[in-house]
């Protein structure tokens, strides 16, 4: 789930490939309330799908003229991201 608190999204639960749709459509939903910065402190399990999140709403703001932060990465996600080759760009 994806809460808003003072104009940050706050991502709660698992980001896994079983679920990347509704997150992305969440995400989505939040950049068109001007949200700029996703908390990943509560985050759950994860695998590649939060990757791809990241990057889709990354790619998504920029669209639109916006930049987006990410905060509280869990270890295993800047883990995940230097093995891809990803890390810069999250």
């Amino acid at each position: 789930m994806m809460r808003i608190e003072g104009g940050v999204a706050v991502l709660t639960g698992d980001v896994t490939l079983s679920n990347a749709k509704r997150w992305l459509a969440e995400g989505e939903t939040a950049l068109k309330q001007g949200v700029t910065a996703f908390d990943m402190a509560a985050v759950g399990q994860l695998d590649s799908a939060a990757l791809s999140l990241m990057l889709s709403l990354r790619r998504r703001a920029e669209a639109a003229g916006s930049r987006i932060e990410f905060s509280n990465l869990p270890v295993s996600l800047v883990s995940l991201a230097k093995l891809y080759g990803v890390d810069d760009q999250i």
